[in-house]
Order: structure tokens, then sequence, then C-alpha cells
């Protein structure tokens, strides 16, 4: 930004007095929340973080002193003011309340477009150094038609137009005198009162991103922008272990009758230890021997129930969600086949998955290896993952 910017004094005034009764929700629409924080905060913080702006002051409705106290307590703002009947006479009270000491700029700022981004607003200030106004606006991507009714009455051409956005700039006693002029008319924005005032009002690019938010609709898609962005990983699991004495084996936390057990510290679950580790590989947070060290004689025939939950409490804490997991037994026998739907309403018990996110199935090595002598166990296991947040 150039020096300018900053040796000029510049304020924002951000418009807030009306109902928003179009965008139901019960209170005004500026103070709806949108992603946890109310539409107006987001705004206000667009200009209280921007170097360029030495103050920000709101115009409010009178009806909302104690809702704009909690939407912007802990904000270094300048104290409210009233605003009017309509946007117009708002702006211009708010106008008058800055007037002494007056601000070289303003820029002036609709609540319901809290997506500006400080590129843009930076671009309006540097514009105000050789221009008396400068607005945001968009050229016109759609053919635009006239209309009488249901019918189309003719068509509008497109060359020249722009769809006009805040925040709008303007050197303050120019933009002052323009509103106090125009105080009988009725205009739609800050740019209009400029030129029927004769100031020249530049246009820099504006945003697709800077929407105004005033249907229902319009706070659903804004919420769908604020969702967290989410990161998908997979992790994978492999585990072993060896028939010895025993009358049965635990397989995916269920307890499936058989003529030898499996060895392990633990109850030698394959499956979940298997399916722990693709836990742990989706995080990269070593393996299930890390954290439930075999030397460790607190976990000798442990539940590893206990060791799939830790795993899932750690995904958990990264704000991940486990969006399915997959386990294959490899093994001669025991057969898995009628165990199979226990084993997954175990597993989705354990994770807190529905049904429909768990997989088990079982093969056999065709005789070959040491399952295919039937001398243990292996499990394989996937895990996909969604994480917060954006992958480098």
């Amino acid at each position: 930004m150039s020096n300018s910017a900053f040796e000029s004094r510049c304020l924002a005034l951000v418009v807030a007095a009306g109902r928003g009764v179009r965008a139901g929700g019960g209170v005004p629409k500026q103070y709806r929340p949108l992603g946890g924080v109310p539409l107006l905060r987001r705004s206000l913080e667009l200009f209280v973080t921007h170097p360029a702006i030495a103050g920000v002051r709101c115009v409010i409705h009178p009806d909302d002193a104690e809702l704009y106290a909690a939407a912007t307590a802990g904000l270094d703002l300048l104290p409210p003011v009233h605003g009017g009947a309509t946007r117009q006479e708002s702006v211009r009270l708010g106008l008058e309340s800055l007037a002494g000491p007056a601000p070289d700029r303003v820029l002036i700022h609709d609540a319901a477009r809290p997506f500006a981004s400080a590129a843009l607003i930076g671009a309006v200030v540097r514009a105000l150094d050789e221009a008396a106004g400068a607005i945001p606006g968009l050229a016109l991507a759609d053919t635009i038609k006239r209309v009488a009714g249901d019918q189309v009455g003719g068509t509008v051409p497109r060359e020249g137009l722009v769809r006009a956005q805040t925040p709008q700039g303007f050197r303050f006693a120019e933009i002052l005198a323009a509103h106090r002029a125009a105080r009988d008319a009725s205009l739609t924005d800050d740019a209009a009162v400029a030129e029927a005032a004769g100031i020249p009002v530049r246009i820099v690019p504006g945003e697709e991103g800077n929407v105004k938010v005033t249907e229902p609709a319009d706070f659903a898609r804004a919420e769908a922008w604020l969702a967290p962005t989410r990161t998908i990983r997979v992790g994978s699991g492999f585990d072993v272990h060896a028939f010895g004495p025993g009358d049965h084996v635990m397989l995916c936390g269920v307890r499936v009758p058989h003529e030898a057990g499996l060895v392990g510290h633990s109850d030698a679950d394959v499956g979940l230890h298997a399916l722990t580790d693709a836990l742990l590989g989706g995080i990269a947070d070593g393996d299930i021997g890390s954290h439930f060290p075999p030397s460790d004689p607190q976990w000798r025939g442990a539940d590893s129930a206990t060791f799939l939950r830790h795993a899932a409490g750690l995904v958990a804490g990264r704000g991940g969600r486990i969006e399915n997991v997959d386990v294959t037994l490899i093994c001669e026998r025991p057969k898995v086949g009628p165990h199979r739907d226990a084993m997954r309403a175990r597993i989705a018990a354990l994770l807190d998955l529905p049904l429909d996110a768990v997989g088990v199935k079982a093969t056999t090595t065709e005789g070959l290896g040491f399952t295919g002598r039937r001398e243990g166990i292996a499990a394989q296991a996937t895990a996909t993952l969604s994480l917060a947040g954006r992958s480098r």
C-alpha cells in the first residue's frame, strides 16, 4: 500500500441500522451468527485489523444497543451512533458524527458484507490518492433482461455495466456535503449520492466473494464457505499373531470359539491391532507398540478395545473424523463369516460409526505360508480420516 494511505487519516463507517427482516432468524440479520460469530462482528473486524484504517464506527438501530454490545465485545471501536429510517439517512448521521475532528477519507461499508478482503479495502483506499470517490465493481457476466410481469420486455446491453459493492470510499468533506445536499432524495448507495453532487467516482475491481448476506439462502451459502476445510487421510495397518494354547480367539472385539488361542501380550486381537495401527497411521502418530509397549506389564491380557479407543481419541484430538474403516482377516480357520456382523457391530460401537462405515471380511492364502499352514492369523486394515485444515 502506498505511504499516502497511511499518512491520510481514513475512518470506516459500517452501516448496521436496518432490520434485516428478509433473512429471518428472530433478530436483525447483522446480529445472526455466521459460523458461530455474529455477522456484524465479522464485518467490523475487516476494518479494525486493517493497517490503513485509523478507526471504525458503527451506525446501529436505537433498539439494538444490547445486541451490539454483545456482538462487539472486545473490539476497539469508536462509540456507535444511531441511524435513521433509511440507509441513506443512517449514513448521513454517521458521517455527521465523524465531522469533528474530521478524517481525510472515509470508507462506507454495509454490515451485511462480511467477506470483503483486506486487499479490496486497500485498493479502495489507494484509489482515493487520485480520485474523490472509489467503489468496487464487478462486470456483469449474465445477459440482462427487462421484464414486464412474467414476459421478457427486452434485452439490456451489459457493456459498461457493473455490480456495485462496498466498501465505498470518499474524501470525507465532499461526501458529507453530498449527503447533506441529498437529504430529500432517495438514492440506493453512496456512489449515487456522490454522482448527484458531481463527484467523480472511480471503479476498482470488486470480488466475487464479497457477497451481501440478505436472504436465508445467503446465510446457508455463507455457512458452507466458512465450514472448515478438511483434508482426507488414509492409514493402513498390519498385524500377525501365532496360534497357541486356548479355546477361543478374539477377532475384531468378538470372542470366537476355536481349538487354539492367539499368543500375544494383550488379548492378541489381530483385527483390532491392525485397525489401531491404521488410525495411528492416518495421523502419522507412530504405531500400537509405541503407545502400548509390550514390555509394559500393565497391558498383559488387556482388552484391545482400549488400544482402539485411544487411537480414535487421538484422531478426535486433531480435529479429525473417522469416515470409514475396513479390516481383512487372513486365515484358514476359524471361519469368520458367521461372526462378521457381530464384528462390524463391535467396531462400529467402539468408534461411534454407523454400521455401513465398517467393513470386515476374510480371505485365505490357499494353503500357502504360515496362515495356510494354520500357524496363526494375519490382519490388514485401512482407515479413511478427514482432518480439520488443509494439507500443505
